[in-house]
């Protein structure tokens, strides 16, 4: 069985800025895998700039024996990107994805994920509008991977999420989509699924189980969001005793599904906490707690 367990930078965003104080949390909490998320580093700053950080983030990482498994686009750039309705935009989203697996290869990984792309309202209400834009979606989506195939990306991780704006929001979509974008790709596509997600007015429980997302795409899947949610699907907090007093989100049952020798998979806290006090202070306090939490169940 492979599995690694880590934690998604998500929650170091605009609090811990600097490579050498994330690294220390993560460190300090007892984890050595980490998805690198872009809004650490914006690949659109000038290129001298992405150069130094990427070699500050390469040396804090180095000392503090930690190891970036995978890329993935974080809560500021949870934009319509490759599904945007202006070409142009759409364009400079290509060329943006291109910079982001450079980073991510210079970053000693192989493997860059996102959210597929977000529809507009008005596209996403008009059927024909809509499949002209998944379309393109998916041809701006081949073209990314063909640039990164050539850098020696390994496979590209989509999300699936939870209205169908956002796409893969239902088991059936997430099918569909899984495999119109692996037809003719350069490279495989993957999914990278998320415990909390799913659409809950589609009216099949299924869709909001996240075992059963699990059960179903685990030969499609090489990394797992986790994080503690509640039945209405409160999302994104730690697995701290509070939490967890309430939450539907189990170990065991996940770890269980991974115990095959031909499967192999990332296990990922993504973990956010409001920019409210007291919880802004108590961030390491429950990044910490968490992964005691899931050390009672896996190796970290």
């Amino acid at each position: 069985m492979g599995m690694r367990f880590g934690i998604n930078t998500g929650f170091a965003t605009n609090r811990y800025s600097e490579p050498e104080e994330w690294t220390r949390v993560v460190s300090s909490s007892g984890l050595r895998y980490v998805q690198f998320t872009a809004d650490l580093l914006n690949v659109s700053l000038p290129s001298n700039i992405v150069k130094n950080q990427t070699r500050r983030i390469k040396k804090a990482c180095k000392e503090k024996d930690i190891e970036v498994l995978s890329t993935f686009t974080s809560a500021y750039t949870r934009v319509n990107h490759l599904a945007h309705p202006d070409r142009e935009i759409r364009n400079y989203w290509i060329n943006w994805f291109k910079k982001f697996a450079e980073l991510t290869v210079d970053l000693d990984s192989n493997v860059m994920g996102s959210h597929f792309g977000i529809f507009t309202s008005k596209d996403n209400s008009d059927p024909e509008i809509r499949e002209v834009r998944r379309k393109q979606n998916i041809e701006c989506w081949h073209e990314v991977a063909e640039y990164s195939k050539s850098l020696g990306i390994d496979h590209i991780l989509w999300e699936p999420m939870s209205i169908s704006r956002e796409q893969g929001e239902t088991l059936y979509e997430c099918e569909r989509l899984q495999k119109d974008v692996n037809y003719q790709s350069p490279i495989p596509f993957k999914i990278c699924l998320d415990v909390d997600h799913g659409d809950s007015t589609s009216g099949n429980p299924k869709d909001i189980d996240y075992m059963e997302w699990i059960r179903k795409f685990k030969e499609d899947s090489t990394c797992i969001h986790l994080k503690q949610s509640s039945e209405n699907k409160g999302g994104h907090w730690p697995f701290t005793k509070e939490h967890n007093a309430e939450g539907k989100i189990h170990p065991q049952p996940i770890i269980d599904e991974f115990n095959n020798p031909n499967l192999s998979i990332d296990l990922m806290l993504e973990l956010s906490f409001r920019e409210r006090q007291p919880v802004d202070s108590m961030v390491e306090e429950a990044i910490n707690e968490s992964v005691l939490f899931w050390g009672n169940y896996i190796d970290l």
